[in-house]
């Protein structure tokens, strides 16, 4: 499965009716959660998908906004109804199973916070032009600027915070391959926060800080949406430099993981990164933002669906003791402290970048993973550090 996102262009007519049909499915969505409340509440009794789906026809003969909105959308509605409180059920069994968590019960949407409709699978049309035609909204003018490939399966129409649409298409595609070649090469990858991401060959990306660029940016937006007053035109406006602030930052942090993903995959077939549980390390108040800045998880899907489609594969193992253990004799330390940036071997001597000691340790814990053994690895020469290259330049745009 693949998705194709596009920009469309409603007109003020179309725009009115898709926010309408948003407010009216934000008003579905909360009565379906409360009647599953009450009827809880009121004799034990858990209400299923199938018997809010069946509700749908009647509620159309009532009010008359949701026979303006296709069926299917509206099923979705019960869908994502369900789906809230079966994630509900499962967040409770974990926290019975002695995960730390919240169980969370599903919350009710507040105006504005509806901002997807889903066609699961029809009501909507290509046209030849380009365009998009939607039932009960009629041919919107949608920006294509790639073709399709594949049995489309699902369309979802989202809003984002700055009042911009997109229709994402969700694809099923068989048998199609970014990048045929293979090179033979294999890469084990390091993540940190000095240096983005470390390769066992020696290459070393650092990071963008693009959230850290804007920051003062953002700080005065946010100040400025704090001082209006709230529900005037003054504070929507506010909210949407704001928004807009997020959103520039969002999309440099994607475009940056797609192209330096398209160079990982294009030059490698076997990509082994660790498998880092990134909700637990960002409950660190001293490293989350520079956590979060680093977007070391887009980063990780880019690569592995673009290997997917490449036919290429992508490893995660386990990134315990990838520091402190020597890359060279299998020697560990007792421990290596943060501001500790070089590993020295009290067996071997080695004296290597703890970071390239990690990759390296990475890349053999991936082809041992396969089953392939354990490679002969030389990484530096003693009391030497590996040149120090980039993939992605100054711009952001891969180096050639």
């Amino acid at each position: 499965m693949k998705a194709y996102k596009f920009r469309l262009y409603p007109s003020t007519e179309q725009e009115k009716k898709l926010n309408e049909q948003l407010e009216s499915c934000r008003q579905l969505y909360n009565s379906f959660l409360l009647e599953r409340r009450y009827a809880y509440k009121g004799g034990k009794k858990s209400l299923t998908y199938n018997h809010q789906q069946n509700e749908i026809p009647e509620l159309k003969q009532e009010f008359e906004e949701y026979r303006n909105i296709h069926s299917q959308v509206l099923q979705d509605v019960a869908r994502r109804a369900d789906r809230a409180y079966q994630n509900f059920y499962r967040r409770i069994r974990e926290k019975k199973q002695g995960v730390r968590q919240k169980a969370g019960f599903p919350r009710l949407k507040g105006k504005g916070q509806y901002r997807s409709l889903t066609y699961p699978q029809s009501g909507f049309h290509l046209l030849e032009n380009g365009h998009l035609k939607l039932s009960k909204i009629g041919e919107l003018r949608m920006f294509q600027h790639r073709d399709i490939v594949g049995e489309i399966k699902t369309l979802n129409i989202s809003r984002d915070g700055t009042g911009k649409w997109y229709a994402s298409f969700s694809v099923k595609q068989d048998n199609i391959s970014l990048h045929p070649e293979h090179t033979g090469n294999t890469i084990g990858i390091d993540a940190g926060l000095l240096h983005l991401s470390t390769m066992d060959d020696g290459t070393v990306i650092d990071p963008p800080h693009f959230l850290m660029k804007s920051e003062r940016r953002i700080r005065m937006a946010q100040r400025n949406l704090s001082r209006r007053k709230k529900g005037s035109s003054n504070r929507k406006k506010a909210r949407i430099i704001l928004s807009k602030q997020h959103k520039k930052v969002k999309n440099q942090r994607d475009d940056f993981a797609h192209k330096l993903s398209n160079e990982i995959v294009k030059n490698n077939d076997l990509i082994v990164f660790e498998d880092l549980n990134i909700r637990n390390m960002v409950k660190n108040h001293y490293l989350a933002k520079s956590i979060a800045d680093a977007s070391w998880n887009t980063l990780i899907q880019c690569t592995t669906y673009k290997a997917e489609s490449a036919g290429k594969l992508v490893v995660s193992v386990d990134p315990g003791n990838t520091s402190r253990t020597c890359s060279r004799c299998g020697w560990k330390k007792e421990s290596l402290g943060l501001s500790e940036r070089t590993f020295l071997c009290d067996s071997c001597g080695l004296d290597i970048d703890r970071d390239l000691n990690a990759a390296i340790n990475i890349h053999n814990k991936g082809i041992k993973k396969l089953g392939r053994g354990t490679p002969e690895v030389t990484p530096v020469e003693i009391g030497a550090l590996p040149a120090r290259a980039s993939l992605i330049g100054e711009a952001g745009s891969p180096v050639q």
